[in-house]
């Protein structure tokens, strides 16, 4: 099996569950966050896997990839990075957004049943 085969199915959850939070408020703003986030993480990882592989702490079986690379780090390595920087925030807003709903309108709703307790 190769990396790239085992990287699909990340790659395919991070656009299902991406996708899902299109409609819900701020995606653009979310967007342009990740895109951020993500360009940081491969730089990061461009930096430490070199660092990593060039010290000779692990290698890859060549077989398994698919030849591309930036320095001595396969393509295959950025996909996880890739993937963390849009799916943990599309993951966050989906559970935001469940909770809220369910909480009769989140902090705001809290603070109002809070205020009613006491008084």
């Amino acid at each position: 099996m190769t990396y790239a085969l085992i990287v699909l199915p990340f790659v395919l959850l991070t656009a299902v569950v991406v996708l899902c939070t299109v409609r819900k408020p701020g995606f653009g703003r979310r967007m342009a966050a990740s895109a951020l986030t993500a360009v940081a993480l491969c730089a990061l990882t461009a930096v430490f896997d070199n660092l990593m592989i060039a010290a000779g702490l692990f290698t890859y079986p060549p077989e398994h990839l698919s030849g591309l690379r930036i320095g001595l780090a396969p393509l295959e390595d950025f996909s996880y990075p890739l993937c963390a920087a849009f799916l943990v925030p599309a993951v966050a807003t989906l559970l935001r957004t469940r909770h809220a709903g369910g909480r009769g309108g989140g902090a705001r709703g809290r603070s109002a049943r809070a205020r009613g307790a006491t008084a």
